[in-house]
């Protein structure tokens, strides 16, 4: 057996992402020994139940002690307080990262903590589900995924972005490297306004007068049932990525309210080559990420997706 590409690893939150990191870890031999942590007495338990770990800690600073890899799997509201507390523990020469789906406000928040022995290099996994909780990873989350990782200016060492590299390809999924606010612009358009869009939606039908709630559980069709999904997502999580990427979202809100406008007036006015060259036009789309290998082109509905 090879030697595993990290000794100590430290997992801080052990959600969806965490646990899903976790399970990828053991299953593949990437870390001789992982550290769990969380703030949640009950997720720490659980996480020792299902045997994700090696050690489980309340305490992030004793978890982060000694480790070479710290990843922080906690909302990125939480990043900043959560680096200061483990700052006076993590080693030199230790990679500092996390899992947050927004990367400028997160290196803002974490780098003025970050010794400067210490690697950070913020990362984004673009996986997972609407689950959370440590019973919801599974070890196959990351693979044929990308992971996008955002070192920032003042983390220019090639070496250390690379062991990160091969950390994530370890677990299956392709890495990219681009800088921090270009990847808060791309997630804008590609998750974050859908997420905001399917709240939005499901909201509404929750809010119709002249529906009854039973009627919109009863006959959704298999696209609100999909906006369902997203809307799903954990609250907590998704109030941070609103806030923490605002200005790209409201970029994209604005991007969006102007192509809906564009859109009722076909509809109002009955402009069928508009709305067949939109529908041609975004059908297209679908193929290619189809072709990309990022879905399939089977039938969701009652689709069993894989878990370990």
């Amino acid at each position: 057996m090879s030697e595993p590409l990290f000794q100590r690893l430290t997992l801080i939150g052990i959600g969806l992402i965490g646990s899903s990191i976790a399970r990828a870890v053991k299953a593949r031999g990437l870390a001789g020994h992982v550290i769990i942590a969380d703030q949640s007495e009950v997720s720490l338990r659980r996480a020792e139940d299902l045997g994700l770990g090696d050690r489980y800690c309340l305490d992030a600073g004793e978890a982060a002690d000694g480790a070479d890899l710290v990843i922080l799997c906690t909302p990125v509201g939480a990043s900043g307080a959560v680096a200061k507390w483990i700052a006076p523990s993590l080693k030199a020469g230790a990679i500092l990262s996390d899992v947050g789906s927004t990367k400028a406000k997160v290196v803002k928040d974490v780098r003025p903590h970050v010794p400067a022995n210490v690697h950070f290099i913020a990362g984004h996994p673009i996986a997972g589900t609407e689950q959370s909780g440590p019973d919801a990873g599974f070890a196959t989350l990351f693979e044929n995924r990308w992971c996008i990782l955002t070192p920032d200016q003042a983390e220019q060492d090639a070496q250390a972005i690379e062991r990160l590299s091969a950390f994530w390809r370890g677990m299956g999924s392709n890495v990219d490297v681009m800088d921090p606010d270009h990847h808060d612009r791309v997630l804008a358009i590609v998750s974050h306004l859908p997420h905001l869009i399917a709240y939005n939606i499901v909201g509404t039908a929750d809010d119709l007068e002249t529906v009854t709630k039973s009627e919109v559980i009863k006959y959704s069709a298999s696209g609100f049932r999909d906006f369902t999904r997203l809307a799903a997502s954990d609250p907590t999580m998704w109030r941070d990525v609103c806030l923490h990427n605002k200005d790209a979202i409201l970029e994209m809100l604005g991007r969006f309210s102007e192509d809906l406008a564009a859109l009722q007036r076909a509809v109002r006015w009955g402009d069928g080559d508009q709305l067949f060259e939109l529908f041609t036009r975004t059908r297209g789309i679908r193929r290619s990420i189809i072709e990309a290998g990022q879905e399939t082109d089977a039938p969701d509905f009652g689709r069993p997706h894989k878990k370990d």
